[in-house]
């Protein structure tokens, strides 16, 4: 009877051992400096909670969408040009309206910011991709290469980013053939937004890198013969981590501008697949006619996604920033 009373208490301190690193590591994450900080910041939590919001509703777009905006078969042209419901003439149904095709604004809005943010956040890695590579090497080889790679990025920077994304994308439309450009207006984008933005995470990574590499655990790994690569990728960058997230964080919220710019001016998506710059685009035509539910709420969609971007960079810079703490 002993036997039995005195191992029923070990079993049970067994299984609570096994199971205590997991909650410790929880109770460390819960009890943190990033989620005090975070909870105590004014702006990070809401910026967080609608960004959030925007990604589950464009990702369930087709279940989440009151209509089908870009079905052809459900459009009813008796339905065009509807108020929003809380005017006169507004349907419950169309809750912000419809345009001149009697397409649901609300649901166009929600697939036009599906496409605004992909092609933000495939041009943010592209542009993290190459400028996190090119940083490193530079930093770290120096010399010729770090000479012409700094001196491209110095002569690339001199451009503003629209400018060079409108050339890159000119120059993409041009090489090829007229029936495939529409098909590949997102790829277009995507490259000639990463182009114009690599030279930002260049610098900023070169920068890091080279104070990085004199330190002692570079040192240790230089003495043990670990290659120069494992140095570079394997010890190096998971110390820059923290450059690399506010420039990616930033950079989401004017990748949006740009190929809303791009949208805009008609050399992004086209009306067929719009983004948030196109609806924009379509809308201004209608906006001195009365119509102006068709412009002013894509507008808003844009900046609240952009300031929300924003906001929650400003909050990451001033946590990771040593000299602001």
């Amino acid at each position: 009877m002993t036997l039995l009373q005195t191992s029923a208490p070990a079993g049970a301190a067994g299984r609570e051992d096994r199971g205590t690193p997991a909650f410790a590591r929880l109770r460390r994450w819960r009890e943190g400096d990033l989620l005090h900080a975070f909870l105590c910041s004014r702006t990070a939590p809401p910026a967080a909670i609608f960004l959030v919001i925007v990604v589950l509703a464009v990702v369930g777009a087709p279940w989440i969408a009151p209509h089908a905006p870009y079905d052809l078969a459900t459009l009813d042209l008796l339905d065009a040009q509807l108020p929003p419901a809380w005017l006169t003439g507004g349907k419950a149904t169309y809750l912000l309206g419809t345009d001149e095709q009697g397409r649901d604004v609300l649901s166009a809005i929600i697939y036009g910011a599906r496409t605004s943010l992909m092609v933000a956040c495939l041009s943010v890695l592209m542009a993290a991709a190459f400028g996190t590579i090119f940083g490193l090497l530079s930093g770290f080889l120096g010399g010729l290469l770090d000479g012409i790679t700094m001196r491209i990025a110095d002569i690339q920077m001199t451009i503003p980013d629209i400018m060079l994304a409108l050339l890159a994308t000119g120059i993409l439309h041009a090489s090829l053939p007229r029936n495939l450009q529409s098909h590949a207006a997102l790829l277009i984008l995507v490259l000639a937004i990463g182009f114009s933005s690599w030279p930002q995470y260049a610098r900023v990574i070169r920068a890091s890198t080279l104070a990085e590499r004199h330190k002692d655990y570079v040192a240790a790994a230089r003495v043990t013969g670990v290659h120069p690569v494992r140095i570079v990728f394997g010890h190096i960058l998971p110390n820059i981590t923290g450059p690399i997230c506010i420039l990616a964080t930033q950079g989401f919220a004017s990748a949006i501008l740009a190929e809303s710019a791009l949208s805009f001016i008609g050399v992004g998506m086209p009306v067929t697949e719009p983004s948030l710059g196109t609806l924009i685009r379509v809308g201004n035509s209608y906006l001195f006619a009365g119509e102006w539910w068709t412009c002013i709420f894509p507008s808003v969609a844009l900046c609240a996604i952009v300031l929300s971007s924003n906001l929650l960079g400003d909050w990451l810079k001033d946590l990771l920033n040593p000299k602001l703490g």
